[in-house]
């Protein structure tokens, strides 16, 4: 990996690990619905603004039910879920839980393909159950009362990760990378919108606009655009290693601007998933095998 790659990679995990800073500014001042309609709408619009730039277009009518499928698992549902749980939980829980999606792969794997699973990847899986268990279960996990929903969404939304990825490697082509990314934003625009019904809970200020602006353009259509670019540069497996990259951005941003304190219990809870997951990937002897 070329230090320019390297420099992406980093940056990538520090802006999608800032998405949960923003949702949890953002979410107050104009709720779950609002936040995310902004978010893939401004993130549409920009992907639209690179597209005209660089001369590509989607074919709407013959891939919308790929767009769809792929909208609906990988933006809309599991971003609504993180920004309902945002209303509740902090930032870095957030950020830890989301580093979960491999797992939740190789479970599905397990359970619907029949995909054996190695002894590696069975101690990897354990370690991550583990770790959530041990974040959010009990008297010493020190979060807020009235959490088990929110829990519940921040849990289930890495799943939507995962069934999408599953859904895109069998799905025909429909374009490159690109029209993937934007076809999929103008999807969950349109998904998103019956949950902007009811009026914002706040009043939204400075602070909540910007973050509505950075979830949309650096976080949304940006991100996308340097993760294809760097499954372009490194290939799929090394890009991967931004999921292991995120919880450490998000726990940063999280106690650096949001006051967000760190227990020994969230500490060890974290390093559990994050040694889980990348155990149950196989994600370092991939990269142990690319350099050889």
């Amino acid at each position: 990996m070329t230090p320019a790659s390297f420099g992406l990679l980093v940056l990538l995990a520090a802006l999608w690990g800032a998405s949960f800073m923003f949702l949890r500014l953002g979410v107050p001042a104009f709720g779950a619905g609002w936040i995310i309609e902004l978010r893939v709408g401004i993130a549409f619009l920009f992907l639209l603004g690179v597209g005209r730039w660089l001369g590509r277009r989607i074919d709407w009518r013959a891939h919308w039910r790929h767009y769809a499928t792929i909208g609906l698992f990988n933006s809309a549902l599991p971003f609504l879920l993180f920004a309902y749980a945002a209303g509740t939980l902090p930032a870095s829980v957030l950020s830890v839980f989301n580093s979960t999606a491999p797992i939740w792969g190789a479970l599905l794997g397990l359970v619907f393909l029949r995909q054996p699973v190695t002894a590696t990847a069975g101690l990897g899986l354990a370690l991550g159950v583990s770790g959530v268990a041990l974040m959010t279960l009990g008297e010493g996990a020190h979060l807020p009362v009235g959490s088990s929903l929110p829990i519940l969404a921040a849990v289930l939304a890495p799943l939507c990760y995962a069934i999408a990825s599953g859904l895109a490697q069998r799905a025909p082509q429909a374009g490159g990378a690109f029209e993937n990314a934007a076809g999929s934003m103008g999807a969950s625009s349109l998904m998103v919108l019956p949950f902007c019904l009811a009026p914002f809970p706040g009043q939204p200020e400075a602070m909540a606009w910007g973050s509505a602006l950075a979830l949309g353009i650096l976080c949304t259509g940006a991100a996308y655009l340097m993760y294809f670019r760097l499954i372009t540069d490194v290939g799929p497996v090394r890009a991967l290693s931004v999921t292991f990259l995120i919880p450490l951005f998000g726990t940063f941003w999280g106690v650096v601007f949001l006051n967000e304190s760190l227990t020994p219990r969230f500490i060890t809870g974290g390093l559990l998933i994050v040694v889980g997951t990348i155990l149950t990937t196989g994600i370092w002897r991939a990269s142990l095998r690319a350099d050889h």
